[in-house]
């Protein structure tokens, strides 16, 4: 078997953007797991040690433990689109489970971030209606506008950066990374590094983008990236459109999920997606005698984050509040950064000394994520208005 190698590669740059998106990516989360059916003994994760006693928790109490009581009682937390591999939710999900003893089935783990919005508003007032979502920032002003979240503070959020989180309490950015280049190269040799190399005759039908972009997040990076590689900005994302235009017109572009499934099968030699979604699948690709190559493509550098809130009036309400203080506190941070994505109290944590130097072997360079940069709320919502006006008679229906 050959080993897999991970490679990312480091880009020089003084300014760097990125920002972000959302959605669809690996398979095999099981909506059926469920918590042992005894309650271990509460474990108080750091994160909570500042709370105060004056009702901070509303509803579910004054104290952490207080919310992890109501939690419990209610036994559960409908969660969606949470794929294993998609920034190592597997363990994230495993740990909050065996700490809490709370089930926390995830419908639909491939769903795109419209799927999600989808879902609350059919199943609102049912039982199994999500309630909690995980978004790119192009949905999280819909979401807003829509009644679809309610605001909730984490305990730990004054460590949390204001560009990571809605001012008034409606989503938290709880982690991002960066958008790249992954190849096969056990069936591509001669991997691509560049935007510009994507166009080259020899990848015809292999460059695969993550779905829809006016539908899911990953694919909606994509082409903000591209477009940054090719003259655009935040405020100007048709050359990224024009550059899918052009790799579908000759022939290089397909798009499908980039999941487990397709990657193990050879069906997608390279993908446009998050360099946090394929150290998951390393061991995998392994098994079936595949390497592949990860780089930050050196001409347009994109990140971004993905939006985390409680949906309004959840089924479970401290359940919900619960898992927000999981995937913030430290449990959940070095569970992101077993991914390989950077989790929103990066800096808080580096500086308290809680990372193990290990964890950081699937990030990109420091210098790189300490440059890292987001587009404001009215940028986003510009760039997809955009693209929900010209991809269509650009790309997908051209």
């Amino acid at each position: 078997m050959r080993k897999m190698m991970l490679a990312v590669i480091s880009v020089a740059a003084s300014s760097l953007v990125l920002a972000g998106c959302s959605s669809s990516e690996e398979t095999t989360t099981d909506a059926a797991t469920t918590a042992t059916e005894s309650t271990p003994e509460v474990v108080v994760e750091s994160a909570a040690e500042s709370v105060t006693t004056d009702g901070a928790f509303g509803i579910c109490g004054n104290s952490f433990e207080d919310l992890v009581a109501a939690a419990q009682a209610e036994g559960r937390v409908n969660l969606i689109a949470l794929p294993d591999n998609w920034a190592n939710y597997r363990g994230i999900l495993e740990s909050f489970r065996t700490t809490y003893g709370i089930e926390a089935p995830v419908a639909n783990p491939d769903a795109s971030s419209a799927d999600e919005l989808t879902a609350v508003k059919t199943l609102r007032g049912q039982p199994d209606m999500p309630d909690n979502l995980d978004i790119g920032p192009s949905f999280v002003g819909q979401a807003i506008e829509e009644g679809l979240v309610e605001p909730y503070q984490t305990s730990n959020w004054d460590q949390i950066p204001d560009v990571l989180k809605g001012a008034d309490g409606n989503w938290i950015g709880s982690y991002y990374g960066i958008m790249s280049i992954a190849t096969n190269t056990t069936l591509v040799p001669n991997a691509p590094t560049t935007w510009a190399d994507l166009k080259k005759p020899e990848y015809k039908g292999q460059v695969t983008l993550n779905g829809d972009p006016r539908e899911a997040g990953a694919a909606f990076a994509a082409v903000v990236a591209a477009s940054l590689a090719n003259g655009g900005s935040y405020s100007d994302l048709m050359p990224g459109i024009e550059y899918f235009a052009e790799l579908k017109k000759s022939g290089n572009l397909q798009t499908i999920d980039v999941t487990e499934a397709a990657l193990l099968s050879g069906e997608v030699p390279i993908a446009l997606d998050w360099t946090y979604n394929f150290p998951g699948v390393v061991a995998q690709l392994a098994e079936v005698g595949f390497d592949m190559r990860v780089v930050v493509p050196s001409d347009g550098i994109y990140g971004a984050y993905y939006a985390q809130s409680v949906v309004s009036d959840p089924v479970h309400p401290c359940a919900a509040r619960l898992w927000m203080e999981h995937i913030t506190g430290d449990a959940g941070a070095l569970g992101y950064l077993e991914g390989g994505a950077i989790p929103a109290r990066f800096a808080a944590m580096q500086e308290a000394g809680v990372i193990p130097a290990e964890a950081l072997e699937n990030l990109p360079p420091a210098e790189l994520i300490q440059s890292i940069t987001f587009p404001t709320a009215e940028e986003t919502e510009l760039m997809k208005s955009q693209l929900t006006e010209f991809w269509g008679p650009m790309v997908a229906d051209a």
